[in-house]
């Protein structure tokens, strides 16, 4: 995952769900055993950090989860897989350019005639850093995590015994940790007309949580430019023991895959825990995830999946992103938050009162019950300064 500062991505939440609601939800289908040993080979030591050749291992085991799953390759001349040179600039066939990884894909053809040529893209990247000065930066959280989501998405589907009736696509990208390119080549040179694409999902760090709060989370992004989106995520609601969180991409940039459908005005969801102290180091390993939010956000996914795959009509993008108050409760949760956490996030007293005063005009528009475009425009600056005063 792209380098996100934790706190912005809490400011500007669009949508919170209280955490005593945690106990009301459904059960999901994919389960912790399911989706943990994806993550101990993605982050072996034997992958050392699955860059190079070892990101051509994990290249090599997305292939055969898809075979085994008897999904159709992706690519031309039934290929599960799409070299990626050096440079976009020759889009020539010269086998002298030099390949540098390879993205890994497969889908599942839908059941209704008329539907079946729409498609639903779930991508996730499998790279990332390799070996440095000796020390193995394993990406348990980045990205085996939600490689893993993807991979047990996929199989549940193919497994089922009532097939979508939208076509789904699967894509391990590599080389995310490299300026995106491996999800920037397949957009530029996809499979299928781009058109056909009527929702991006991809998952990028889903195991932990952000800044290691206590904060049961998945954050999902992007639903704002596709209001189809925000009623299925209402409809769908969340497995029991995960808080869900729309955020606004718009106000976060491109820090994963999502980047080059978004540039396309392909509607998409962005789902993330968020970083923490370990992130980008050599210390983000299996033990340290929590293996349940994997799967609960793993069947979150598989269910919007399904919802939809079948419904009637398909997610359509929008450019107007609506101001909402529930972005004022979020930071008004988060800043309390901040506030109770102590020795886990220790503030000086500048800090403290910066926050303290945050949180108080967050409750003094709660209490006027209206949040204007120039609240808004506060509210990107106060997390701007908070980003700047207490991290």
């Amino acid at each position: 995952m792209s380098r996100l500062p934790w706190f912005v991505a809490l400011l500007i939440l669009a949508v919170t769900v209280r955490a005593d609601d945690l106990q009301n939800g459904w059960d999901g289908a994919i389960k912790s055993e399911h989706v943990r040993p994806h993550v101990e080979f993605l982050a072996s030591r034997e992958l050392a950090g699955r860059s190079g050749v070892n990101s051509g291992k994990a290249a090599d085991y997305l292939t055969k989860q898809f075979r085994a799953c008897k999904l159709r390759p992706l690519f031309a001349d039934g290929s599960f897989d799409q070299p990626i040179p050096t440079s976009a600039e020759d889009d020539s066939s010269d086998e002298s350019l030099r390949i540098v990884g390879r993205n890994v894909g497969a889908w599942l053809e839908g059941s209704d005639p008329k539907l079946r040529d729409e498609l639903i893209v779930i991508g996730t990247h499998f790279d990332h850093l390799g070996t440095r000065n000796g020390k193995i930066f394993r990406g348990a959280d980045d990205n085996a995590s939600g490689t893993a989501m993807m991979l047990e998405v996929a199989r549940h589907l193919a497994t089922s015994k009532q097939r979508p009736k939208r076509s789904i696509v699967f894509v391990g990208f590599d080389l995310e940790e490299q300026l995106l390119w491996g999800s920037r080549w397949f957009v530029a040179h996809p499979p299928f007309e781009l058109d056909r694409v009527k929702l991006f999902i991809t998952a990028d760090m889903i195991g932990r949580s952000l800044g290691d709060l206590p904060l049961p989370t998945i954050f999902v992004m992007g639903s704002e430019h596709a209001p189809r989106m925000k009623l299925l995520l209402d409809d769908v609601g969340s497995p029991r023991g995960l808080e869900v969180a729309r955020l606004g991409i718009d106000l976060i940039g491109v820090r994963s895959d999502y980047g080059p459908f978004w540039n396309e005005k392909i509607p998409f969801l962005f789902f993330s825990t968020g970083e923490h102290p370990d992130y980008h180091t050599p210390r983000d390993v299996p033990e340290k995830l929590d293996f349940d939010k994997i799967a609960r956000v793993s069947s979150l996914v598989l269910k919007l999946v399904e919802a939809t795959a079948n419904a009637d009509g398909a997610p359509q993008w929008t450019d107007e992103v609506q101001p909402n108050i529930d972005e004022v409760k979020a930071i008004h949760r988060i800043t309390d938050l901040l506030l109770q956490a102590g020795e886990k996030k220790p503030l000086t007293d500048l800090q403290r009162l910066v926050v303290t005063q945050a949180k108080n005009k967050c409750q003094q528009m709660l209490d006027r019950g209206t949040f204007t475009t120039d609240d808004r425009k506060w509210l990107i600056r106060i997390s701007q300064l908070l980003l700047l005063s207490v991290f």
